[in-house]
């Protein structure tokens, strides 16, 4: 089977997250994870740890679209059984938000499931090269 001699050491998941939250390579915290708003690179310019073993795929936009609409609703009736707005005012001030809300969040997210990904030996992120 294995030996736990010879296997690296499991990689710390809470620094790795908050790496990839602030969009930093998980390894480092020092190099970009990001190319641009939502393309990983395909390694740290800092550490050159390779990044491109990533399989993100939908999972940043299902939370993104968890997260708010789990803040927004709720929001929402509050804000209508308030102040009962006009329904335009309230579209337009919802609208701005669910939009603004999910633009922020959804590269964050996805830095976190990359980094999750590499602090599990996920995808290619393999346990050699630790």
């Amino acid at each position: 089977m294995f030996d736990s001699s010879t296997q690296p050491a499991e990689r710390p998941m809470k620094p790795a997250l908050w790496n990839g939250w602030r969009r930093k390579c998980p390894k480092c915290g020092n190099g970009p994870m990001m190319s641009g708003y939502l393309k990983v690179r395909s390694s740290c310019p800092v550490c050159r740890e390779e990044l491109h073993h990533h399989r993100a795929d939908d999972g940043p936009a299902y939370l993104t679209i968890l997260i708010v609409g789990h803040l927004m609703a709720p929001t929402l009736l509050w804000v209508f059984t308030t102040w009962r707005p006009e329904p335009l005012i309230l579209f337009t001030i919802f609208a701005v938000g669910c939009i603004g809300l999910s633009l922020y969040l959804l590269p964050r997210l996805k830095g976190m499931i990359v980094a999750f990904q590499w602090a599990r030996y996920m995808h290619g992120f393999s346990r050699t090269a630790a």
